[in-house]
């Protein structure tokens, strides 16, 4: 038989594995008694476990949520996977940076040499842009808040002052449908069905002020686009299209597929003869498409649309006059 210590690790270790288990089942894992099974189930409740007995004809236990947090058993894959996420949130702008880091230390404290050492191979670093603003942060309280809402299909009621309020009069607060929580470029945001512009909306996390209590619950309305993530590229490229660009245009560049592809990240290249090739590019505006196209050091001739070619013509122009200026 175990000693006591290393049979009450063993069954924490079985009643986190499953909801629920009969006595009989725990006893022949542990290759105890039922008798043997019922006194370590108490001493586990002495350390502070919530543990629950199960009616029944064979009884059983489960361990329930507790009021407080007691002492946790993760395997050696648990344990990194943690310590990696708290690496993450460490960098994540959702106000939670300091917390992270301290439990990361906690965590990191009680690991075995063999997974300390897998986890500090591992650094996640947060780079800034040079002369970048630092992005806002958002009040973990804020994130739990929203995500309440979403989970629990409730009509959410918030502030939303712009930017430029100086603290005058707050518009009136916006009442939403919650549906995803989503971050983008290092920010967080909320998508949304407004109820009074009636229309998806995205909302800037960090600028949220929610109000309670959350209004009634709601049969969630389909996304546009496909799903999120869809939905959300859609939007910060200025479409309502399933994530396409509002504006794409097509053109002939004196250039090997080869070497164009390696800087093309969103578009089709192919080879259109010896060093010349064919892009397909989307953009938020003519003007950037062609700006975009012009950064290739070669011939360009626009295949079409007459936008994108009259795109070339104005940058044309500005670029003369930047050019003649003295």
């Amino acid at each position: 038989m175990q000693k006591t210590s290393a049979r009450l690790l063993a069954l924490l270790s079985l009643l986190q594995m499953r909801r629920d288990w009969p006595g009989a089942l725990l006893a022949e894992r542990l290759e105890v008694s039922p008798r043997t099974v019922r006194r370590d189930v108490d001493r586990l409740r002495d350390l502070g476990y919530p543990i629950a007995a199960i009616k029944g004809p064979d009884g059983g236990y489960r361990l329930d949520a507790g009021s407080e947090l007691p002492p946790l058993l993760f395997d050696d894959e648990q344990a990194v996977a943690l310590a990696i996420a708290l690496q993450i949130a460490a960098t994540a702008g959702a106000g939670i940076e300091e917390a992270a880091a301290r439990a990361l230390t906690t965590v990191r404290q009680v690991m075995p040499a063999r997974l300390r050492h897998r986890i500090d191979t591992l650094q996640v670093t947060a780079v800034e842009r040079a002369g970048a603003r630092p992005e806002p942060q958002v009040a973990g309280g804020v994130l739990v808040a929203l995500s309440a809402a979403v989970h629990a299909r409730e009509v959410l009621r918030f502030d939303y002052p712009s930017e430029a309020d100086d603290g005058g009069a707050l518009p009136p607060p916006r009442r939403v449908e919650p549906h995803h929580l989503v971050t983008w470029g290092g920010r967080w945001y909320l998508v949304a069905w407004d109820l009074d512009r009636a229309d998806w909306r995205t909302f800037r996390a960090d600028r949220i002020r929610p109000r309670t209590p959350t209004g009634p619950r709601f049969t969630p309305r389909e996304l546009p686009g496909g799903g999120v993530a869809a939905f959300v590229t859609a939007r910060f490229r200025g479409s309502d299209a399933a994530g396409d660009w509002p504006c794409r245009g097509e053109v002939i560049l004196a250039l090997p597929a080869a070497v164009v592809s390696r800087y093309v990240r969103d578009g089709l290249v192919e080879e259109a003869g010896p060093d010349r090739c064919r892009i397909v590019m989307g953009s938020w505006s003519w003007l950037g498409l062609a700006a975009a196209l012009g950064r290739f050091d070669a011939d360009i001739e626009v295949v079409g649309p007459a936008e994108l070619r009259d795109a070339f013509a104005q940058l044309a122009r500005r670029y003369t006059a930047a050019a003649s200026s003295s």
